[in-house]
């Protein structure tokens, strides 16, 4: 979250792209962490960013719904012989398509969720599209940068 709020918050190019790496909180949780737990996690990862940024909610609920989804994106993209008990959800143990998958989704949801509640209507419907899509893609692949770094270990 340091890195977010110290050097990310920082890099915005012509409003278009925002990274939000901070989402890594979510997508790193083991697979055994409770449904419930996650959604705390979720919840205070959001609040911590709002009140560094100044948005009132905004990342709070992104990351909620982001939280929210992620059992769900996890039944849909399972390996063929499930998860194994209490491991990382990283890419050093299911792989760069597994984790590029998984990550992909739940940025483009929290995405989807942020820009969407940040200009909360359809007036600029396409703008704010291209918005989702280059920021995601920024966003992923900085996720992807890091993790790969971090497998290195």
């Amino acid at each position: 979250m340091l890195l977010q709020i110290l050097v990310l918050n920082n890099i915005q190019f012509s409003g278009f792209v925002n990274p939000y790496v901070y989402i890594m909180i979510i997508l790193l949780l083991p697979s055994i962490t409770p449904a419930w737990l996650v959604l705390i996690i979720s919840f205070l990862t959001g609040l911590i960013i709002d009140l560094f940024f100044g948005s009132p909610g905004m990342h709070a609920s992104a990351t909620l719904l982001a939280g929210f989804s992620r059992p769900f994106v996890l039944r849909v993209i399972a390996p063929r012989d499930g998860y194994e008990t209490g491991s990382d959800l990283s890419m050093a143990v299911y792989g760069f398509r597994w984790f590029a998958i998984y990550a992909t989704t739940i940025v483009l949801i929290h995405h989807t969720a942020l820009f969407f509640i940040e200009v909360f209507r359809f007036a600029d419907f396409f703008r704010t599209i291209f918005r989702i899509l280059v920021s995601s893609l920024f966003t992923t692949g900085f996720i992807l940068l890091i993790e790969y770094y971090r497998k290195g270990k």
